[in-house]
């Protein structure tokens, strides 16, 4: 539940005119101008026609940049991206790659459909940290704490785990629980040197909630109330909303700036907003109820009978 952390960042950034949602990210980021857009998915890297436009900071935010994960088939590109250690799968802190070799790598590969036309999960979020690094010209981590957690009184979520982290787990092939990573030892412990918006962020549930409550406007106040409002609304188009990538992480909703947006339109009788996290978090405020449930538990993948029984239990609650 990183992502939405960040973009809170970046929307105080375009308050302060430091970035703007209609500028092109090359402006910042020089890497990825005149980007090429493979054919097809399975296209090989260097069959490639140039892109329609630039990437926007909206495009980023609401990770229609033109890349992410494939849930299409074969996608060679993809495997490029895996191979040349961009991150594709679970948080790895421990990833020696820096921000600036990271955009380096990622600008030798095209994307995968134009910018603005599809909703691919998860490398948008990669691209923005170096964007938010490049255009403050502070490191990501360090205005995260300056410019949100300090404010909100979030003392115990960051990079690094400070104290009282507990294991987390993962299933071998057989279905057992075996350690992922312990509290000795854990991959969270030292500063990574790539702060990843993708995720990777440790926090308690009293944390968790003292920014949804912000969200909510009961909070110490942080983003415009515009600002909220554009960050918890749907930016995406019907057929966005239906893409590959959108079918598996999207319940049936859309997707404004780090969150999930699930409204009525979309068949949901209480509109809410939020997002999960793979080791088995989940966060979605219902503004309608001034309501916002958090569920942190340490498995990956997320154990899905705890987590729907949560579920069940808020909706009986709340009506819904």
């Amino acid at each position: 539940m990183t992502k939405p952390l960040v973009a809170t960042l970046a929307l105080l950034l375009v308050e302060d005119g430091i970035l703007a949602l209609d500028a092109p990210v090359d402006r910042w980021l020089p890497e990825l101008a005149d980007r090429r857009v493979v054919r097809r998915l399975d296209s090989p890297p260097d069959d490639a026609v140039p892109a329609d436009r630039p990437i926007t900071v909206d495009d980023v935010l609401s990770m229609r940049m033109g890349f992410g994960f494939v849930f299409d088939g074969d996608c060679p590109t993809l495997g490029l991206a895996a191979a040349a250690g961009l991150g594709i799968g679970p948080p790895e802190p421990a990833n020696p790659v820096k921000p600036d070799e990271w955009i380096a790598r990622f600008a030798e590969l095209p994307l995968l459909h134009q910018p603005g036309a599809d909703w691919m999960y998860d490398l948008a979020y990669g691209v923005l940290g170096v964007l938010i690094r490049r255009a403050a010209g502070r490191p990501l981590d360090d205005l995260l704490r300056e410019r949100v957690l300090e404010p909100l009184g979030m003392h115990d979520t960051g990079f690094v785990a400070r104290d009282r982290l507990v294991p987390c787990y993962t299933l071998d092939d057989h279905g057992d629980r075996v350690l992922l990573d312990g509290v000795d030892d854990s991959r969270w412990a030292h500063r990574p040197a790539f702060p990843d918006p993708r995720g990777g962020m440790v926090s308690t549930a009293a944390d968790y909630l003292r920014f949804a409550r912000m969200l909510l406007g009961g909070g110490p106040p942080l983003l415009r109330p515009a600002s909220i409002d554009v960050m918890t609304s749907n930016r995406l188009g019907p057929e966005l909303g239906t893409s590959a990538s959108a079918r598996v992480f999207l319940s049936g909703g859309g997707w404004g700036y780090g969150v999930e947006v699930v409204t009525p339109a979309h068949g949901a009788r209480i509109t809410r907003y939020g997002w999960g996290g793979g080791l088995g978090t989940t966060w979605y405020s219902f503004p309608d109820r001034d309501l916002a449930v958090v569920l942190l538990t340490q498995r990956l993948p997320p154990a899905e009978a705890l987590i729907d029984s949560f579920w069940r239990t808020i909706h009986e609650m709340i009506g819904a």
